[in-house]
């Protein structure tokens, strides 16, 4: 059920969306397409028993996109009072919109007057005798005519009566209309019962008396000003999103780093949009920013270094043929304006009786796949009996035992250089429970041990060969030190520069030393080339992703932590997946263990 086959046999998963779901679904995927019609995943295998397999977490993906679907289509919460700045702010939005419809008109012209003129011909044609005080046969060059300035001038001698005495009554009902689409232009579902409901509509009425005095001002030659609609929706009493960032870096000490980034990001959401209320950022902004993002150019010289986020774009859309920024980097600054923004929602900068929600939320762009490659078997047997594993021949640049287990625990736990790196003596600990060995993948950002996502954060079984060659051993002896230890101090976070150090040294003995020169050939192969074992020993993807540390971007209950991991398959189950990762063809006999630090004892050579 749900399976399909392409015509080179290939299983896939498919599901018809309901039709009242199509729209959101379409909305919940980021889709360019208005309505998602089918959800659609190729399974990956021309063999049917695997199919199914798979298909069981697919369809089960397909169910969450579905709910969250269905989320998307409850009606908005219900409030009952507003605050007196967002009454304002609504109200002087209605005020800008009546005057700004007037203001086109007079430059554009109602639109009837080309039917008039056609209706004028053709009586004519006809030989119908009429009689009109306007002028027949020509369309005004701009602007109204003649008899459109009549009709105006009609309609506003009673419009504005009426809504006079409907305010003289207190009767709200007179904008009846105009309050509906009002509050869905703010996404608020306020009781129609309410006292602020009154209040509002009152001031939507005393507006529209404002505007219909103005635009009569108008008809008799007064300038009469149109205020900008992106001017009345910033008068709130949210901050601004600067001022969010000013107290998102006082809030505590950060990475130099991580503080530049974000203030950049902000920085050039603030040149295309200006310092937005964050309570008035809307999904719209969220959208032009991360167009203009796309348009930056990759290699930036010159004057472009110092240009503005519109510069950018102006000078990449010009230039169709130059290359931009990844969608990575989009998606990372898209993604530091967002927390910037939640940060503020969730310390005071929007009203708490102010209903909002995130913008940036489901914007992320689709990074394109990695071109990367695992190792194959020849690859790691001529990498693992290179003299640095088989008589610990240390080159200066590998930095002590880093250069030996950081390469080795990838091998075995498939994860990145600066996840190593950061682990601490007491991350490495038996189960309680079980007394399965476990490494303990966390954030601590105060001591500068940081991870690629929130997804990152996990533990992943000790691989029986990693025991065998000792690192159990190395890792009571490091403990020596206190459990507070760094695993491995030469490449640690308090080691400013080092860990990149190690990596470039990494890159060049794997190309002049090892012999390997293909450039999709790099250290992080040892985390495809896990992932593609892992695959061999577990048909469950979910626990896949979280021994990885991958986000897939399904579900939020895709992510899961260290803790959540050991509740959901508990120890014995993350050992038994991680115990059958195997690299046929793969001998590391030659390789000496190592059951202390090799500071200690090791050889080092020059390279």
């Amino acid at each position: 059920m749900g399976l399909i086959r392409d015509r080179h046999g290939t299983y896939y998963a498919q599901r018809k969306v309901p039709e009242r779901l199509q729209e959101a679904v379409a909305r919940v995927l980021n889709s360019e397409k208005a309505k998602q019609v089918f959800l659609k995943k190729s399974l990956g295998t021309k063999v049917l028993k695997e199919a199914n397999v798979a298909a069981t977490h697919v369809l089960a993906d397909f169910n969450r996109t579905l709910a969250r679907a269905e989320a998307l289509l409850k009606e908005r919460p219900a409030i009952s009072s507003l605050s007196d700045a967002q009454i304002k702010r609504m109200a002087e939005f209605y005020y800008a919109l009546v005057l700004a419809a007037d203001e086109e008109e007079r430059q554009e012209g109602t639109g009837s007057e080309p039917i008039f003129q056609s209706v004028a011909e053709q009586l004519a044609a006809a030989g119908i005798e009429f009689n009109t005080p306007f002028k027949v046969g020509e369309l005004p060059e701009a602007g109204l005519s003649d008899r459109e300035v009549f009709k105006r001038t009609h309609a506003l001698s009673e419009d504005l009566p009426d809504a006079m005495a409907a305010l003289a009554k207190g009767d709200v009902t007179h904008v009846r209309l105009d309050l509906e689409e009002l509050l869905d232009e703010f996404q608020l579902n306020l009781d129609r019962k309410s006292q602020s409901y009154r209040r509002l509509g009152m001031a939507v009425l005393s507006a529209r008396v404002r505007g219909l005095k103005d635009i009569k001002q108008r008809n008799s030659g007064e300038p009469i000003p149109t205020p900008q609609l992106g001017e009345t929706t910033a008068h709130s009493a949210s901050g601004t999103l600067r001022e969010a960032f000013e107290g998102w870096k006082k809030e505590r000490e950060r990475p130099a780093g991580t503080e530049h980034e974000y203030g950049r990001a902000v920085e050039m959401f603030i040149q295309l949009h200006g310092d937005v209320a964050i309570a008035d950022m809307r999904r719209s902004h969220a959208r032009a920013y991360r167009e203009a993002l796309q348009l930056v150019p990759k290699i930036r010289k010159g004057a472009l270094l110092k240009a503005s986020l519109p510069e950018l774009s102006e000078y990449g859309r010009a230039r169709p043929t130059v290359a931009k920024v990844s969608p990575g980097t989009v998606n990372k600054q898209l993604g530091a304006v967002q927390a910037i923004a939640g940060w503020g929602r969730h310390h005071g900068l929007v009203p708490d009786d102010m209903p909002w929600s995130n913008p940036f939320d489901e914007m992320r762009l689709d990074e394109e796949q990695s071109e990367r490659e695992p190792f194959d078997a020849r690859d790691l047997q001529i990498i693992f009996d290179a003299p640095l594993f088989t008589e610990h021949k240390l080159p200066t640049g590998a930095k002590g035992d880093a250069g030996v287990w950081l390469p080795l625990l990838a091998l075995f736990a498939g994860a990145r250089q600066a996840e190593y790196a950061g682990l601490r003596v007491s991350d490495v600990r038996a189960d309680e429970e079980t007394g399965v060995p476990l490494m303990w993948f966390t954030r601590d950002t105060k001591a500068g041990r940081r991870l690629k996502t929130k997804t990152s954060e996990r533990v992943v079984p000790v691989h029986p060969q990693l025991i065998t060659l000792g690192f159990l051993k190395y890792v009571e002896a490091r403990r020596k030190d206190g459990d507070k230890a760094w695993l491995f101090p030469t490449v640690a976070p308090d080691q400013k520069g080092a860990l990149s150090a190690w990596s470039k040294w990494w890159g060049r003995y794997l190309r002049d030393d090892v012999g390997i020169t293909d450039p999709n050939k790099v250290y992080h192969s040892f985390r495809h080339g896990f992932q593609d074992a892992l695959r061999r020993t577990s048909p469950d993807e979910e626990l896949r992703d979280a021994l990885t540390g991958r986000s897939s971007g399904k579900s939020v209950g895709r992510t899961y932590g260290a803790k959540a991991m050991l509740q959901r398959w508990g120890a014995k189950v993350l050992k038994r997946a991680v115990d059958d990762i195997s690299y046929p063809g793969l001998d590391l006999t030659r390789i000496l263990p190592l059951g202390k630090p090799l500071s200690t004892r090791g050889t080092k050579v020059s390279r």
